[in-house]
């Protein structure tokens, strides 16, 4: 079986977004060069340059990252907050009352969402 490692989101602005994740996940667990990594789990957000990416992102539903919490909806309110633009409110997207989900897009324009464990 695989494991997912990392995910690296490449950024014409990193410095920005990391200070955007700062906010979000807490300090950064490495840096190497002009890359920054966030531990998220057993696995890692990673930030960086890249000289093809350029702006926002313009198809942010293409791919969400994840981060899963007991409680999403204080979480929700937490990063609401902190000022990320929220892209749907906490709902339940199954019939099951504990499973909650929110999104939010970053300072790049990329989505991401609370969820809470599923079974």
């Amino acid at each position: 079986m695989l494991n997912l490692n990392s995910v690296i989101l490449f950024s014409e602005q990193p410095k920005k977004l990391v200070e955007f994740y700062k906010k979000i996940l807490g300090k950064s667990d490495w840096s190497g060069g002009e890359f920054v990594g966030f531990a998220a789990g057993k696995g890692y957000l990673i930030i960086g340059p890249h000289d093809k990416v350029h702006g926002k992102n313009s198809h942010p539903e293409r791919i969400m990252m994840n981060f899963e919490t007991k409680d999403v909806k204080k979480e929700f309110n937490r990063i609401k907050g902190l000022g990320a633009k929220v892209i749907a409110k906490p709902y339940q997207p199954m019939e099951d009352p504990d499973e909650w989900v929110a999104t939010f897009a970053d300072s790049d324009g990329n989505y991401f969402q609370l969820i809470s464990p599923m079974k």
